[in-house]
């Protein structure tokens, strides 16, 4: 009996143990740890004084403190105007903007009192969030979309950046980053208070996130549609999220023709097969048409299936093809760049594979060097790195699908290219700074989910020491705002399809992904090659089978 006790109690502790495990593991920054009821029913501005929360209402005029603990109400202090928004605290006063009658004033709040014992003006008449540095205020304008960083003094403008979107609502500094909510585009965004670029964001807990607050360890939300209070995690243990699941069937086609009149001795024909990653899930075998001659791996890990055909005759069709049946998913990576190792952390076997020069990539030479010193100066940490390498190229280019695979000195010094472009020139400047870099390719899916693809698209995944190899699409970069050029940087949509993961030139695919073909030819042959992805739903593939 007692045997059977330890027994039945061990069974319990392991379950528990796995209970707490996964919940521990399964953790991201975004997720709520808890909610609760805001104070009032128009919650606007949201800070934290080291102890409670404080929020202002704009429909009450107030601003309460709350206990973040169980949100009750604490206290509560009438607004000095009319139309409380912002709030922030600066570790003995209250600061509260107030948009009420074209008065767009900014107040100093004793807590104790509730006097405002100084009044600034706002620097902008659609003023949002506030927040305090240390040393200055921060205030979102969301009339011009801009962020200013202002005197206490008398609101004198310090520094100005750009917003992340279009709809800029709640702010907080956490010390080293500015955080902006937007309430259109549903996200909260994580700024470098310098540029404004963004460096993480996530999807906000419901669908108008306002005030903004920050604790030490968690974010703070108050919604104005929901009237909640919101706990989030932020750096967490998982580093990247997976959403937006949905499940496609791909058949991809390697068609050849020779035309003749002269005769295709040897074609072979190579197909990128596509295996488990982050953003995608294979729900079956691959399937072949017709079965390939042999499978193959070339020097950096990529397997193909290899097609081998004699004495095409002038008229002759070849065609091969793979079908797949894949879960995709939309990754978001959540990359704290002082939690990222240092360059001499990165292991000896991806350096060794990952930094060397190739025919594409020519990063020994003058131009490609002294671009890469533009753009990093003395930077050593590998995000940074990676980041200002990326704002430089697209600083430096524009997207121009011209056909043709030119050098990377050559793409940069023109300015313009297309995604592969745009990657040799990425790969390149990276792997002349020590950051190893190596690309992606892929088949996408072209609007609806029932389409076709014959253009494709190249990116490049650099590899973060405490991350591993995160996506980057320069090409992707070229966008009007922070949060569009960040969408491009650690992030990958549920659109694509991952064939080929390759370093430079391979003795199968070449410079090419998802496939390749090469021949011989006797006398004089035209010979042209046709890829193609045709895209369904996996549902309505699975009921016309």
């Amino acid at each position: 009996m007692r045997r059977l006790n330890h027994l039945v109690l061990y069974f319990f502790v392991c379950m528990w143990i796995i209970s707490v495990s996964s919940s521990f593991v399964f953790a991201v920054t975004g997720e709520v740890e808890k909610s609760f009821s805001s104070p009032g029913l128009c919650p606007t501005g949201l800070t934290f004084d080291g102890k409670y929360l404080w929020c202002c209402d704009r429909k009450t005029d107030m601003i309460y403190k709350v206990n973040p603990e169980d949100g009750k109400l604490v206290d509560s202090l009438p607004s000095p105007g009319y139309r409380p928004l912002g709030l922030t605290w600066d570790g003995k006063f209250l600061w509260n903007v107030d948009a009420s009658e074209e008065e767009y004033l900014i107040y100093q709040i004793d807590p104790q009192t509730g006097v405002a014992v100084k009044t600034i003006w706002s620097p902008c008449d659609r003023p949002e969030g506030l927040a305090w540095d240390g040393k200055y205020l921060w205030i979102v304008d969301d009339g011009s979309n801009q962020i200013h960083q202002i005197s206490t003094e008398d609101g004198t403008t310090i520094k100005t950046i750009p917003s992340p979107s279009y709809q800029p609502c709640g702010l907080t500094y956490d010390g080293r980053y500015l955080w902006v909510s937007d309430r259109i585009a549903d996200k909260i965004y994580m700024i470098t208070p310098d540029r404004g670029d963004v460096i993480l964001f996530f999807d906000t807990p419901n669908a108008y996130a306002r005030g903004l607050a920050w604790d030490g360890i968690y974010l703070w939300n108050v919604d104005y549609q929901s009237d909640q209070v919101y706990k989030i995690k932020i750096g967490d243990q998982r580093t990247f999220s997976r959403t937006d699941e949905k499940e496609e069937f791909l058949e991809y086609s390697n068609q050849v023709r020779n035309y003749g009149p002269g005769v295709v001795k040897d074609l072979d024909i190579y197909l990128a097969i596509p295996q488990n990653l982050p953003n995608q899930e294979l729900l079956s075998e691959i399937e072949y048409f017709p079965k390939p001659t042999d499978f193959l791996t070339d020097k950096w890990g990529q397997k193909v299936a290899h097609y081998k055909f004699h004495n095409l005759e002038g008229i002759q069709f070849v065609s091969v093809g793979m079908r797949v049946k894949a879960r995709l998913y939309k990754v978001r990576y959540f990359i704290f760049p002082e939690k990222v190792g240092e360059l001499k952390d990165i292991p000896e076997e991806i350096r060794r594979k990952y930094l060397t020069d190739d025919a594409k990539y020519s990063i020994s030479d003058p131009f490609i060097q002294r671009s890469v010193k533009q753009a990093i100066g003395d930077e050593t940490n590998p995000y940074w790195i990676a980041r200002k390498i990326f704002n430089y190229v697209i600083d430096h280019m524009e997207y121009e699908l011209a056909g043709g695979w030119n050098i990377a000195p050559t793409v940069l010094k023109r300015g313009s290219g297309s995604c592969s472009e745009y990657s040799f020139v990425y790969i390149a400047m990276c792997r002349a700074a020590g950051l190893p870099a190596r690309y992606a390719g892929s088949v996408v899916i072209r609007g609806d989910d029932a389409s076709a693809d014959d253009v494709f698209h190249r990116w490049v995944e650099v590899y973060l020491p405490n991350y591993g190899w995160i996506p980057v699409d320069p090409s992707g970069g070229d966008r009007t705002t922070p949060a569009g050029q960040a969408n491009a940087f650690g992030n990958l949509n549920n659109r694509y399809l991952i064939t080929t993961i390759g370093g430079g030139g391979s003795e199968y695919l070449e410079w090419s992904y998802n496939s390749n073909e090469k021949w011989t030819s006797l006398g004089k042959c035209k010979v042209y090659a046709e890829h193609i992805g045709e895209w369904s739903p996996l549902k309505s593939t699975d009921e016309t089978d």
